[in-house]
């Protein structure tokens, strides 16, 4: 299966033509024009090595002393990357013109290798260089580049200088990231040992680049801003022939200019950042340059930007932020703020808010949907951007989101050949319609991700929201669609999962079934047989999902469903036929992997324990198979940021507690928290824009449903070690990721779109609903007493008045709340907390709970730790709270 998913992406890319010589071969006949055989230079400071080679200038090593077997830059393909074209650490791109011109002229010094001319440098310069010859004998400007040493640190310093006799602007200046983030042909072992992954923060003079190792440990490499190089945007390098695939997710370059950019392959879509160009008079020099210095730990990145001197920002509850929610940003720099803009004007709502000395705080209200750029100018003149995304109150989210699917995507064509009809169907935005025809198969078969999505999210929603008008269809979707025909119902194959419900086999079909303008002559438009397979195991967690919340619905409340029973057998039946008939892929971690230790708890509390006990040992074979892996979060993919979640938490169920924190430390070094809402809790994934998006290609997506799922460990982390702040920061961020791009009619896209000429949702639904899993079983109020913002909360409203922290909750569901002081973890079965009361004095607890409806006459109440109260539990162990029609008070005080 991996080799057909990397000819899917080779093709994508490179054209079935050239499929039979790999790209790396044909890489390997190019000449070699970087001059490594010239040799290199070293030089060490007390953190840093760096190699730096005689005829470019540019990296050939970049390591911490600490250890130099490690290296930054991609050393194991240095000789391979040695062409004209290929981006290396050092290189740099200008676009440029004279006043006088119209058009701009481009600058690589990697387009054209040609050797550098060697310059003298004062005392602290390393290496010194010009780079006019591959500029040419007619260019209007000259550039130096100067390595130099600024006590441990290394520091990357380019001199523009305006050589003609008129003015020069300077529309474009990209300074190329290079760091090892090719996987190719590496075990995972390999990988999370010699590969890093790089994330920015784009907040242009408070800018910076976090490079971490895939396993999460040691020390993080910060690039920032050190002389005139504003962090203005991230650009793709697409130029480079270094193949992009599932297996390399590309470079990118650290822009300081924009403009001609902006005029071009970028025009008409809004940029984080304006872009900007600078003007050079004649005989005029302006220098740029980068510090390259480490952060001893990734939860240590901001205190060592602090002790550098540069804008540290901490947005609480994070940078997602809903109408009914009061966030705080806290900023802490040498200079005191000078003025703050919003954009667009009026977007936002920011006031100052007195909170600690150390920190100039601020109050801020989401005014109107969508993106909001927040500008901090310091009395030094240093500028700091933030990037907010405002949204609708999560209730009102999640609730738009259930009425796109039962509404526009409710698919009910009873003609339909493949039987797909009643169903939720995949959406394309873009052309509002549904899709029901797709050369990929899986979009439109109502398996996979990309197929079953949008149905999972439909149950997910009633799991923190019921409608009865949206569980009816989902009942028969459930009955008529699911059973018996995307999922077996009889014979060897019963509780089985089907690939795909949608096949391309126009022989076995009439005559005009299938749309011609779609190209059938691909591997992705599977037969039947092809289709009807129940092999892969990805597919099983989307069905017992389902069928785990027909059994809520059922179990919990009245007049929604029937037979809770059945339904919670057909759970475990499921679960126990992915390990029977999808044996190879069930080895590894599985999205929303986390539904099958649900399920295997309410088997427990309901005292079935003769299945509890069979998928318990089912899931504990899994489990060990990954205590003896190094690293155990292998898929289909080489690489993939999906297994963790399920990984983690039944080695921590089983109590392979070393195995949890493995996994742990590698979600955060791919999911960073950063001053911006795309960036903040977004696991990272760049592949599933060709498998589950509408939009193809290789890019860093943003929050894609990894962000969710992988919250679930993180915010779980947290909850054993609530005095660890930064848990609770990313594990946030990534739930809210499932409801940032929601538009304001409810559709929910693959992911948010990072390239610069793009900047906007996917088209299609997608795999969306993986992620709005994560939501849905994880999201929850969390109730800090932080060290210098006092109590706060994340997903919720916090005041203090006297002994008593008063709460609202925001969440969806407001079914779950952590109060971190107590290390209380509440969580409702049924019913809904509009505010909790903490008196942190006599530790007593009140539950304002919503009053009776229809369908949910009693709060069924869980609390991780004995407490005293008048409520008694029922069989199952819940505090059962009778409901009447009005405000409801659930009173407990804790030991």
């Amino acid at each position: 299966m991996k080799s057909i998913f990397r000819s899917l992406i080779l093709a994508a890319l490179i054209g079935n033509s050239a499929m039979a010589q790999s790209p790396w071969e044909r890489i390997a006949k190019m000449p070699s024009t970087l001059g490594v055989e010239k040799g290199s230079k070293s030089f060490k400071t007390s953190d840093f090595y760096l190699e730096i080679l005689n005829s470019s200038h540019t990296a050939a090593a970049f390591s911490p002393v600490k250890d130099t077997i490690f290296d930054y830059t991609p050393d194991e393909r240095l000789k391979l990357r040695d062409k004209d074209g290929f981006y290396h650490l050092g290189d740099i791109n200008i676009r440029y013109k004279k006043i006088s011109e119209k058009d701009w002229t481009s600058f690589s010094s990697a387009k054209k290798r040609v050797d550098v001319l060697p310059l003298s440098g004062g005392k602290s310069v390393i290496a010194a260089s010009d780079l006019g010859p591959a500029l040419g004998e007619n260019s209007s400007i000259s550039v130096k580049r100067f390595w130099e040493l600024e006590g441990k640190n290394i520091v990357l310093r380019f001199e523009i200088s305006n050589l003609s006799k008129e003015e020069v602007e300077i529309g474009s200046l990209g300074i190329p990231m290079i760091f090892n983030n090719i996987l190719q042909d590496k075990k995972l072992d390999d990988a999370h040992m010699d590969n890093v992954f790089f994330d920015p923060y784009i907040g242009k003079d408070a800018g910076y680049i976090q490079v971490n190792r895939l396993h999460g440990k040691g020390q993080s490499l910060l690039v920032l801003p050190h002389l005139n190089a504003s962090f203005e945007a991230y650009n793709p390098l697409n130029d480079d022939p270094t193949p992009r695939s599932i297996v390399f997710e590309g470079f990118h370059e650290w822009m300081i200019h924009s403009k001609a950019h902006a005029e071009n392959e970028w025009k008409g879509v809004e940029q984080w950042n304006e872009p900007t160009s600078a003007i050079l008079k004649a005989g005029e020099k302006r220098q740029y340059a980068l510090k390259f210095v480490f952060a001893p730990s990734i939860r240590e990145i901001e205190s060592q930007l602090e002790k550098e001197k540069r804008p540290v920002a901490v947005g609480i509850p994070g940078y997602v932020l809903p109408f009914n929610e009061v966030g705080a940003l806290h900023l802490k720099y040498g200079k005191k703020v000078q003025s703050i803009e919003v954009h667009p004007a009026g977007s936002l709502a920011i006031s100052p808010k007195s909170v600690n000395a150390k920190w100039q705080s601020y109050e801020v209200i989401g005014k109107v949907w969508g993106r909001s750029r927040v500008t901090v100018k310091y009395k030094d003149g240093t500028v700091q951007t933030i990037h907010y995304k405002v949204i609708k109150s999560q209730e009102e989210v999640v609730k738009d989101l259930g009425n796109f699917l039962t509404t526009k995507q409710w698919f009910d064509d009873k003609d339909d050949p493949f039987g797909r009809a009643p169903s939720i169907i995949t959406y394309d935005y873009e052309e509002q319609r549904q899709v029901t025809q797709e050369q990929r198969a899986w979009y439109v078969g109502l398996s996979d991700e990309a197929g079953a999505a949008s149905w999972l999210a439909a149950f997910m929603k009633q799991a923190l929201i019921q409608d009865k008008g949206e569980v009816e269809k989902i009942k028969r979707f459930a009955n008529e669609t699911l059973w018996g025909k995307l999922q077996y119902s009889e014979g060897p194959k019963k509780y089985g999962v089907k690939k795909s419900m949608f096949y391309y086999e126009p022989d076995s079909l009439p005559k005009g079934t299938y749309r011609e303008d779609i190209n059938w002559n691909v591997w992705s438009a599977w037969k039947k047989k092809e289709a009807d397979s129940p092999g892969r195991s990805y597919n099983y967690p989307h069905v017992a999902a389902a069928h785990w919340v027909l059994y809520k619905l059922a179990r919990n409340h009245e007049g929604l469903a029937e037979n809770w029973k059945q339904h919670l057998e057909n759970a475990f039946h499921t679960s126990i036929a992915m390990v029977r008939l999808a044996p190879h892929y069930a080895q590894f971690g599985q999205m929303e992997g986390t539904v099958f230790l649900l399920i295997l708890e309410d088997l427990k509390r309901e005292g079935i324990l003769d299945m509890a006990n069979e998928l318990e040992a089912a899931m504990k074979q899994r489990a060990d198979h990954w205590k003896s892996l190094g690293y155990p979060f292998g898929s289909e993919m080489p690489w993939d940021s999906t297994g963790q979640e399920e990984v983690y938490m039944w080695s921590k169920y089983f109590g392979n507690h070393d195995k949890a924190d493995v996994t742990l430390n590698a979600i955060l070094a791919y999911m960073p928290t950063l001053p911006h809402w795309g960036y903040n809790g977004s696991a990272r994934r760049y592949w599933d824009f060709v498998y589950g998006g509408k939009l193809s290609r290789i890019e860093r997506q943003l929050h894609h449903y990894g962000s969710a799922l992988n919250s679930i460990p993180v915010s779980d982390a947290y909850r054993e070690n609530p005095n660890d702040f930064y848990l609770l920061r990313v594990g946030h961020a990534g739930a809210m990721g499932a409801l940032a791009n929601v538009t304001q009619d409810g559709f929910g896209p693959a992911a948010f779109h990072s390239y610069p000429s793009t900047l906007a949702n996917d088209g299609i639904t997608g795999d969306y609903g993986s992620g709005f899993f994560g939501y849905a079983v994880n999201s929850g109020t969390y109730i800090v007493k932080h060290p210098e913002f006092g109590y706060v909360a994340f997903s919720g409203n916090a005041k203090k008045e006297g002994d008593w922290v008063i709460t609202e909750v925001t969440t969806a569901g407001k079914n779950r709340i952590f109060l971190a002081p107590e290390k209380v973890w509440i969580t409702l079965e049924a019913g809904r907390v509009s505010t909790v009361k903490y008196n942190t004095k006599t530790k007593e607890v009140e539950l304002i709970l919503e009053g009776a409806n229809e369908h949910t006459k009693n709060a069924l109440v869980q609390i991780n730790r004995e407490v005293k109260t008048s409520a008694t539990k029922d069989e199952r162990g819940f505090y059962k709270v009778e409901l009447s029609e009005g405000e409801n008070l659930f009173k407990l005080r804790l030991y």
